[in-house]
């Protein structure tokens, strides 16, 4: 094919070339949408209106449900209108900044489960310090280089990816995927992109590893407290973030570590959305039934909330 070097637009994958079916997957992914929005912003809100979780935990577990509603905001309503519209159109400067988006913010996401290891680790493991160590400017400071390093990743793999010219504008893929992309290269010399790949596999490693070890300490510590309320309370901080942290490490390094030329394009799409969803999707859920303080600060605002209605309709009755 010819040298197309900066295509003016791209087209994504297509679910299917009949209407009717590219309208189910639209209320498919609305559904799923309208889900994750939902769970997180309740995580938010919870955190914002009850002053019991004005804690560093629930400060980073507000971050991490902003970062979560970001990263899906980024690819699923241009897919959804796509479907919508019986199209398969993404402009260029629209699929650099799809790019962009989603790798900041579930790069942010990344570095983000690592500060909240740490987080568990000195609230566990050194809680005289707890206060000390983790006080307000500590926290806000942690949070911003998260933000400013999945920023910078953002970057550093938007410039990598579109470094390279392009023999075709077909992205087999239903939003602006890396691997998908470096498979329209017009050789087959990935240099830029890969080296960064490399040094932000060797980066997630660090973060990998200092989890790891974080909650070997961790859990060395719980197994040492004497009361069994103790233990529990424990677990019921960690579990969740370990949790949270093994799907999306385990999803996203299979998701761009894995041979894409090797792959039928049907698996490669399931897989992908599992990376994409599933860690948004669950991250509400997990930590909602594993955290009691959560889970009242939940209950109270619906009960709020519904309250507040009740109060507007009879007003307005009356």
């Amino acid at each position: 094919m010819d040298n197309m070097s900066s295509p003016s637009n791209f087209l994504l994958l297509q679910f299917s070339a009949v209407w009717e079916l590219q309208i189910l997957h639209f209320y498919l992914f609305l559904i799923l949408y309208l889900a994750i929005v939902l769970g997180n912003l309740m995580i938010i809100s919870a955190v914002i209106f009850d002053h019991h979780l004005h804690t560093p935990m629930y400060f980073f577990l507000m971050n991490l449900a902003i970062q979560d509603l970001g990263s899906v905001s980024t690819i699923i309503p241009k897919s959804m209108g796509n479907s919508f519209m019986n199209s398969r159109n993404i402009s260029y400067s629209g699929c650099v900044g799809q790019v962009f988006c989603f790798v900041s913010f579930v790069e942010s996401d990344f570095f983000l489960l690592t500060v909240m290891a740490y987080d568990r680790y000195v609230a566990i493991c050194h809680p005289l310090h707890y206060g000390m160590v983790m006080n307000r400017q500590a926290c806000a400071q942690m949070v911003l280089c998260a933000w400013l390093m999945g920023i910078f990743n953002g970057a550093m793999n938007t410039t990598g990816t579109f470094a390279v010219p392009f023999c075709s504008n077909v992205v087999d893929q239903f939003y602006c995927e890396i691997p998908q992309l470096l498979k329209l290269s017009c050789s087959d010399s990935y240099q830029p992109e890969l080296t960064i790949l490399a040094i932000n596999i060797m980066l997630e490693g660090a973060c990998f590893v200092f989890i790891i070890i974080t909650y070997v300490l961790i859990f060395t510590a719980v197994l040492r407290i004497p009361s069994v309320q103790g233990r529990q309370k424990a677990f019921a901080t960690c579990l969740p973030h370990l949790t949270v942290f093994s799907i999306l490490i385990s999803t996203g390094w299979f998701a761009y570590l894995k041979p894409p030329s090797n792959i039928a394009s049907s698996l490669n799409l399931a897989l992908t959305m599992i990376y994409t969803f599933v860690p948004p999707l669950l991250n509400p859920v997990i930590y909602s039934m594993r955290n009691k303080e959560l889970t009242v600060a939940l209950t109270k605002l619906f009960l709020s909330a519904c309250s507040s209605i009740e109060t507007y309709f009879n007003v307005s009755i009356s």
